[in-house]
């Protein structure tokens, strides 16, 4: 049954890709990776990933890019190549630049980089209201915790050093949470309509779900799509104010299909010399923009 509703559709055939990514065979989907190849030289390769794709396999993942690194080194190169290494993840849910590696000792190499914070990486996300203030930085460490609820999961959070003492309004040092791990994240607003921003982000530390931890609960800007950070004790959809439901044609009670809107958009490799790649939003993500009327800023 196909949706009358352009938007429903549009959000049913992204879903819909999702899945298919799922089911294809593991050379269909090193060819679709093939194709996505933005750059390659004899220590890397460098791929747009797709939306829905998951980088490493888990319980009922069929497909993910891990796996199918050994078939896409033969296509690229040949039927000799090494298989290609992951040198860092992206979300299942985020697209844009992922670099590979041709040899152990390349990945390696690059792992130091991450690990160094000497990698500059530049995200794109569309969120929900205005950050205040409109660039800086959220400097608050983020810990794993189990959300207990009706369906009892776990979730990154916030474990911040400070509080306000609740007679006087002061700022008070708390005790350091033992596992929590320091997290930092600068931002800036590129742009701001329909009750959205676009905002550019660049994490300077690699913690699970910073970015989406960071602008959900440090700056209330939840990004949107993301279902899972909108809301602390209950797995529900986001719920959307009034004028972005209306400038995206959508119901309430069908946001739950919306996206997550979140998207490495540049990276730099000081490989030698600086290398720098970056890849243009999914056509989700520009459609979302020009529905929203949030004016992508021309590089």
């Amino acid at each position: 049954q196909i949706p009358k509703d352009p938007t429903q559709r549009w959000l049913r055939e992204l879903t819909a890709l999702s899945q298919q990514l799922q089911q294809v065979h593991p050379n269909v989907l090193a060819k679709i990776l093939k194709q996505r190849t933005v750059y390659q030289n004899e220590e890397i390769v460098v791929i747009d990933k797709p939306y829905g794709l998951p980088v490493h396999g888990g319980p009922g993942i069929k497909n993910c890019i891990a796996d199918v690194l050994p078939i896409l080194a033969k296509m690229l190169e040949n039927m000799k190549a090494d298989p290609l290494h992951l040198c860092h993840r992206l979300d299942k849910e985020t697209t844009g630049v992922m670099v590979l590696a041709r040899s152990k000792e390349a990945a390696d190499k690059i792992r130091l980089l991450f690990k160094t914070r000497q990698v500059e990486k530049i995200y794109w996300a569309i969120v929900l209201g205005d950050p205040d203030p409109v660039e800086g930085v959220v400097e608050i460490p983020i810990v794993e915790k189990e959300v207990q609820s009706h369906q009892s999961h776990y979730k990154m959070t916030l474990a911040p050093n400070y509080r306000l003492c609740p007679e006087d309004g002061k700022v008070m040092k708390i005790r350091k949470n033992r596992n929590a791990e320091s997290a930092v994240t600068r931002y800036r607003r590129l742009a701001s309509a329909s009750a959205c921003s676009l905002l550019e982000l660049q994490p300077i530390t690699g913690v699970k779900h910073q970015i989406r931890v960071h602008l959900a609960y440090g700056l209330g800007c939840p990004i949107l799509g993301d279902h899972k950070y909108s809301h602390w004790s209950k797995l529900a959809p986001q719920k959307l104010p009034e004028l972005t439901l209306r400038r995206l044609k959508l119901e309430q009670s069908k946001a739950r299909h919306l996206p997550l809107h979140l998207h490495a958009h540049r990276l730099c490799l000081p490989l030698g010399q600086p290398l720098d790649f970056v890849c243009k939003p999914p056509l989700f993500f520009q459609k979302t923009l020009r529905k929203l009327e949030l004016d992508i800023p021309k590089d």
